[in-house]
């Protein structure tokens, strides 16, 4: 399961997640770890487009931990009908509800959790966050976030092969 921060305005447009320029990347991304959008459920921690209106234009913004409470309820469905073995958080504000309330992405990026929510947990970059670095800086957070992908894809392949030999002794 990948679960982002809010959906932006072509998301919130076509009510599905990651379909702009960040979802782009995020199916580049996947493609490169032989993953398409067929193999995981991929949602946002709220449900609406969080926005702000500068100098006439409207600007997405992070969720406010009230937008973020107001669709818990929801996510927490979400989650519970998928049942993930692992999680993969795009972005602070995703691993902040997900892992733990005062998760640190620059820190805590690329590690592995437990969280009441999955048994693994790991958070990467957002794919909007890579797409507004430049040169060097967008090569590596790009290469990071192709790496934690990885590392959910390795991390749902052993969960399976450990739920599969937990049966196998109990048989």
């Amino acid at each position: 399961m990948v679960i982002g921060e809010g959906p932006g305005q072509n998301e919130d447009e076509t009510g599905r997640p990651f379909v702009g320029r960040a979802g782009i990347l995020l199916d580049e991304c996947l493609r490169e770890n032989g993953i398409t959008r067929k193999h995981v459920y991929i949602c946002n921690i709220v449900r609406c487009r969080a926005c702000s209106r500068e100098g006439g234009r409207v600007l997405n913004r992070a969720p406010l931990p009230a937008e973020i409470d107001a669709c818990t309820p929801w996510l927490e469905q979400t989650i519970s009908t998928i049942n993930p073995l692992v999680i993969l958080c795009l972005g602070a504000p995703s691993a902040g509800k997900i892992i733990h309330p005062e998760f640190r992405i620059t820190r805590e990026r690329g590690q592995w959790f437990a969280s009441r929510y999955a048994p693994h947990a790991i958070a990467s970059w957002h794919p909007s966050y890579v797409l507004r670095q430049e040169g060097k800086a967008y090569e590596a957070s790009r290469q990071e976030l192709v790496g934690d992908i990885a590392a959910a894809r390795l991390k749902v392949i052993e969960a399976k092969r450990a739920a599969k030999n937990a049966l196998v002794d109990l048989g």
